[in-house]
Formats: structure tokens, sequence, C-alpha cells
């Protein structure tokens, strides 16, 4: 066993060595606004006392997220500062683009993937062989994951590895601390919350569920860890009486129902539909007021009006995930199994990726990762995740929207495609069913032909976005490549979203 452990752990290595590589080799690639973002808050948590760190407004990039990711912000200031102080300083820093801070900062994100490479150890340690072997790849080699985190520049790497960690303790019973470290994650990223509800059900009837005097204890003592957990978030703030100005900044429901880029979600159909309907009612003669505001427009603002179908508001959104999310919650209550919650996990994602208020196409993140973990528990989960990844990681192309970047990410497609094919056909390999001619081994795995049209229907959109949309119409309707992404990919997730909710009902 201890043989097999130590080979287990140095083919992880390996895993990550290989994705360490591809991320030094990205390091001068393309920047979003988000890697200034993040420096911005490197210099005003080492510039600025606690007290002031969610009212600077020296940059439009202001402070936005949770109290931990904050702190986790001014222990890299520290390093930051060492390596050029300029990167901390908060007007000098502003838009600073020297080769110190682009090497801090990607290093910085390199670093911190350690807790992802924790946390896909200690959810697979004691799976056999291959499955390990084939969520490490996954995960580790998403090429979601180099999009967003090594090109685009983000930190999803290293709070996915929380959320391994808090699933591989409730997979060994370990409630307690799963909750708890689910609560950490929360107090780093709040857009994690969507899954709080399948946490409360599955921590409820797991573990507190009892006979009365255990039943309570357990519950007076996971209510008071997280309490602790978000006292030593938010206690600082709430002490200097700052957490009304946390909390709007944290929900700055004045972004509107969509983000710059559209996610691929429901509310690209009814976007799409009030125009439409704006647009035929004008050919009428009816005066139909076409709103000035764009549902693209770059910086976050204030909300664009819809022309024709009634206004969505943030209540309305949260209803809906709620609505979406009740069946799973059923199911986790009557048959509580910890095998089962990284699919249920996965599934409450999704439903805040389709119908949640101001979704970011980078959230797909939060629903592919943990369905790695589900892809390896049957074949059909397999197949499922073969198409949901793959819709998921070109939905993230227009992110990548410089020339010198679209190889790179076609090939991180393309790589990633090949492996899940490898590594599915050899996890799903039918040993009793040879040819005898060839000696090839079949396999189970194989792809339906709803699976293959639909593929099929990606490679044409890339082609009509990317070459015949330039070619024919030059810069005019330059929405149309990003809503002709965006509305196929939201067909391929919506699909994943009832295929993962018909899958969960079905599971006795």
């Amino acid at each position: 066993m201890d043989h097999r452990e130590n080979k287990d752990r140095r083919l992880l290595l390996w895993f990550f060595a290989v994705a360490t590589a591809v991320k030094l080799l990205l390091i001068p690639s393309y920047r979003s606004t988000d890697f200034e973002v993040h420096r911005n808050w490197l210099a005003i948590t080492h510039s600025l006392p606690l007290t002031r760190w969610y009212f600077d407004e020296t940059s439009q990039w202001t402070l936005d997220y949770p109290p931990f990711f904050a702190y986790f912000e001014r222990f890299l200031s520290v390093f930051a500062r060492l390596v050029d102080p300029r990167i901390v300083d908060l007007q000098l820093g502003i838009d600073y683009g020297a080769e110190s801070v682009i090497y801090f900062q990607r290093i910085s994100v390199i670093v911190s993937d350690l807790c992802l490479l924790y946390g896909v150890y200690r959810l697979t340690r004691k799976l056999e062989t291959m499955k390990r072997n084939l969520i490490c790849a996954l995960v580790i080699w998403s090429p979601g994951l180099l999009i967003v985190d090594h090109i685009h520049f983000q930190y999803n790497g290293f709070l996915l590895g929380w959320l391994l960690l808090s699933i591989s303790f409730l997979q060994e019973g370990r409630d307690l601390l799963g909750g708890f470290l689910f609560a950490v994650l929360l107090c780093f990223k709040h857009l994690f919350a969507v899954a709080a509800p399948v946490y409360f059900v599955y921590l409820l009837r797991h573990y507190c569920w009892s006979v009365l005097v255990t039943g309570f204890r357990r519950l007076v003592t996971v209510g008071a860890v997280v309490v602790a957990v978000f006292v030593a978030a938010y206690g600082p703030f709430i002490y200097h009486g700052q957490i009304q100005q946390v909390i709007s900044r944290m929900f700055p429901f004045g972004r509107g129902l969509c983000h710059a880029y559209w996610a691929p979600n429901f509310w690209v159909f009814y976007i799409i539909l009030d125009k439409g309907l704006a647009f035929l009612l004008r050919k009428f003669g009816f005066d139909i007021q076409i709103p000035s505001a764009s549902f693209t427009g770059g910086l976050v603002g204030n909300s664009s009006p819809f022309a024709v179908l009634p206004q969505i508001t943030p209540l309305t959104t949260l209803a809906l995930v709620l609505l979406a999310i009740s069946p799973c919650l059923v199911k986790a209550w009557k048959k509580t199994h910890p095998g089962r919650v990284a699919r249920w996990i996965a599934y409450a994602y999704t439903c805040g990726f389709l119908f949640g208020w101001h979704v970011h196409e980078k959230a797909s993140l939060h629903f592919t990762i943990p369905l790695a973990i589900v892809a390896v528990q049957s074949v059909e989960d397999a197949k499922h995740y073969f198409l949901v990844s793959i819709v998921s990681c070109y939905s993230l192309f227009p992110l990548l929207y410089e020339p010198q970047e679209y190889p790179i990410k076609v090939l991180l497609l393309l790589l990633h495609s090949m492996v899940m094919w490898l590594g599915f056909t050899a996890q799903y390999a039918d040993n009793k069913a040879q040819k005898k001619e060839s000696g090839e081994i079949k396999s189970k795995f194989k792809i339906g032909c709803f699976e293959k049209c639909y593929l099929m229907g990606l490679f044409i959109v890339e082609m009509v976005s990317q070459f015949l949309h330039p070619y024919f119409l030059g810069d005019k309707y330059p929405f149309i490549p990003l809503m002709l992404i965006s509305t196929y990919c939201t067909v391929g997730i919506m699909y994943s979203w009832i295929w993962q909710l018909r899958r969960i009902l079905i599971l006795t």
C-alpha cells in the first residue's frame, strides 16, 4: 500500500510539474483588467489601515471580495513590497506594468495552486489508481483554469482547492471539518455561497439528525464553528461599524443582470427575446423605446433596462436559483450519502450559473471542477462531463480576444479533449470484448448522436464568429460573435443542467 501511495504521489507531482511548466510559459501572455484589480488590492491592503480598505476609491478597481481574501492580499503584499515597492504604492502603482509586477503576480497564482494540488491529492488518495490519475489530469490540467487564472488572471485554483478539501472531508464522514472549510471558503469568495443550501441540508441531515440531545449538541457545534469563522473574517469591520460598507461592496446589485461578457446562461435567451420583441413591435408602429445602455457595456455600472419584458431583480434571480436547487435538496435529505456530495454541489453551482444575477462566464469552473470527480463514477457521467467541459472551456474563448492568444486557447481545448477521450476510453474499457483479429479493446465510452451533432455545431459557430463574420461584415455588428457563442453554449449548459437533475433524481 505504501509503495502504491508513493507512486501515486509522484505521478500527481508530475502532473503538477507539467502544469507549472505550461503556466510559466504563459507568463508573458495577455492580461485582463483583473490583473490591475488584484495589483490594486495589494496596494490597498498594504498602504491603508484595515478601516479604509472597503472605502478606498483611488482606483476604479475597488476591493469587493470578502475579508479573508483581503487578508490574503495583505499577506501577498509583504512579499510584493520586497520585489518592487511600487507594486504596493497606492498612487504610483496604478496601471503599473513592469516585469517585476507581472512575474510576481503570475507566480503568486502558480504558488497558490498548491492548495488545489493538496485538495486533489486528499480527495483522490483512496481511489483506485486509474480513477485517481484521471481526476488529477482533468483538474490540474483543466484548460479553463489555465485560461482564467494564468492568462486572464485570477486565483480560482486556490479557491477551488478549498472546495475540494471540503468535499474530501465530507466524503470521509468528517462533516464538521468539511463545513468549517466551506465557511472559510465563503469568507474568501462569497459567490461560492450558491452551494450553501446543499451544505446546510446535508450537514443537518447527516451530522445533526440524531437523538435529541446529541442532535442539538451537534447543531450548536456546527453553528458555533460557522459563527466563529465569520466573526474572524468580519469581526474587525463590525467593531468599526463598517459592515454595511463591506456588504455593499460585496453585493453591488447596480451592476446589472448580465456581465460585460455574456455568460452562457438563461438570461441570454431573455435578453435576445426582449430585443427581438422590441424590434418587431417597432416595425408594427409601436412606440418602443430602445434602451441606450448596453447589456455588454464594458465597465460595470447601472443596470440596463429591458424594452418590452418585465425587469429582472436580484430577488427574482435568487428565487429562481433556489427553486432550481430545491429538487436536489429534497433528494439530499431523503437519500443522504457522502459519495454524492460532489454531484449535489456541482448541480447547485450549475443552477447558480444559469439563473443567477450578474454571473461571470468564469463561474463555470465552479461546476466543471466538481463534475470531474463525478465523471469517474459511471460511463454516463463521463459522457456528460466530456460534453459540458468542452462547452464550458469554449464559452471562455471571448475572454482572450487578442490574436496571439488564439492558438493557445484552441490548443488547450484540443489537448483537453484528447486527454478526456483517451482517459475515459481506458477507464471504461470492456476487457472481455476484444477484437481477436486486431487485439484492440472495446470501450463503453462512446459519444451519442446528439453530443456529436452539438460539438460539430461548436465548430461551425467558431468558424462563423472567428472567420466568416470578420470577412463579410468587418467591424459591423461586433456583438454578433459574442451573442452567437453565448447563445449556443447556453444550450449546452442547459442540457447539462437538465441531465444533472435527471441523474440526481434517478439515483437511489
